[in-house]
């Protein structure tokens, strides 16, 4: 895996247990320099061990530059990432990360409602703390299994916007749950909706939106972790280098990725799951089977781009702008 995107060396400066299963990590320039900026909603990949490259979003204030600081859950179904990060990263070691990405990014508008569920609340931290900054009109819903998994909470109630943040946990119903149907029960076109959290949580925030007529325009989320595939039905089929010539078959049980590498084809990954673009190809013919999370509907339909980490075909060939 090429490691060109991964151009910088931080320390981390503190290791800190924010709840059940996350920990926090503050990531400094190990010569005290400023580190490059970021925006509300952007992540860093994170080069956890050789061919092991994971990105998590930054959720301090996007005014610091002295620091970074990234949350991780410990998900034993991981491939290392996580119980890596946990088990293996302690304070003063040096990681190699990537500048700030965004594809999450908060757009300005009068309202915002933000949808955080569990560890989802990494990048919708940093937006609140961005929008209390501007003196913005906004609301934070976050929502956990139990109050011992919710991290930040005290950062959150000792803020200057803790009143405009609503808590909702699985194990306190008298606290109330969450109901999204009567929060977004009007659409509005000066309200802009973001959502993170598991895979559950933000299809039933987006399909409750949608079902009372939300624009998609106006609604804004980002996966971390790809959708449960079944690959029963999988077909082989040929990938076409547009500069080369080259072919390649791609069998059932392989990625179009794991493919092209093999043959010497590089390719920027970083997730393998279909769900931060860093892989994104263009597709100059043939028709991609779309698994990914990261390409909007629209996007999927043109079919003129993919993400060849997990995607596949429903044509027997696609040609690849490489």
């Amino acid at each position: 895996m090429s490691n060109s995107t991964l151009s910088l060396f931080v320390r981390v400066t503190k290791k800190t247990q924010e709840a059940e299963d996350i920990v926090s990590f503050e990531l400094a320039d190990p010569h005290g320099r400023p580190l490059p900026a970021f925006s509300a909603g952007a992540h860093v990949d994170v080069r956890i061990k050789d061919g092991l490259v994971r990105q998590y979003s930054l959720c301090n204030h996007p005014e610091e530059r002295d620091r970074y600081r990234i949350a991780v859950l410990r998900e034993p179904a991981s491939r290392g990432g996580s119980t890596g990060m946990h088990d293996d990263v302690q304070e003063g070691d040096l990681l190699q990360i990537s500048a700030p990405k965004n594809h999450f990014p908060l757009e300005p508008s009068p309202r915002t409602l933000l949808f955080a569920g569990g560890i989802g609340v990494t990048p919708i931290l940093c937006m609140a703390e961005r929008l209390a900054h501007t003196h913005a009109h906004f609301e934070m819903h976050y929502c956990a299994r139990s109050r011992d998994r919710m991290a930040f909470v005290d950062r959150i109630q000792q803020s200057d916007y803790a009143e405009h943040v609503h808590f909702y946990h699985d194990d306190q119903p008298e606290a109330g749950n969450l109901d999204v149907a009567s929060l977004v029960a009007e659409p509005d076109k000066d309200t802009h909706i973001y959502v993170c959290g598991p895979s559950g949580f933000i299809d039933h925030v987006l399909s409750t939106c949608k079902a009372q007529g939300w624009p998609a325009s106006q609604l804004h989320t980002e996966y971390f972790t790809g959708a449960v595939q079944d690959s029963e039905d999988d077909e082989s089929f040929e990938v076409k280098i547009a500069s080369s010539g080259a072919s390649f078959t791609v069998p059932k049980d392989k990625t179009v990725y794991e493919v092209l590498s093999e043959n010497g084809v590089e390719i920027m990954v970083s997730c393998e799951q279909g769900v931060c673009g860093t892989c994104l190809t263009r597709v100059l013919e043939g028709e991609p089977d779309h698994r990914d999370l990261y390409l909007d509907d629209e996007e999927h339909a043109a079919n003129d781009q993919f993400t060849p980490c997990c995607s596949r075909a429903k044509s027997k060939t696609l040609v690849l702008d490489l």
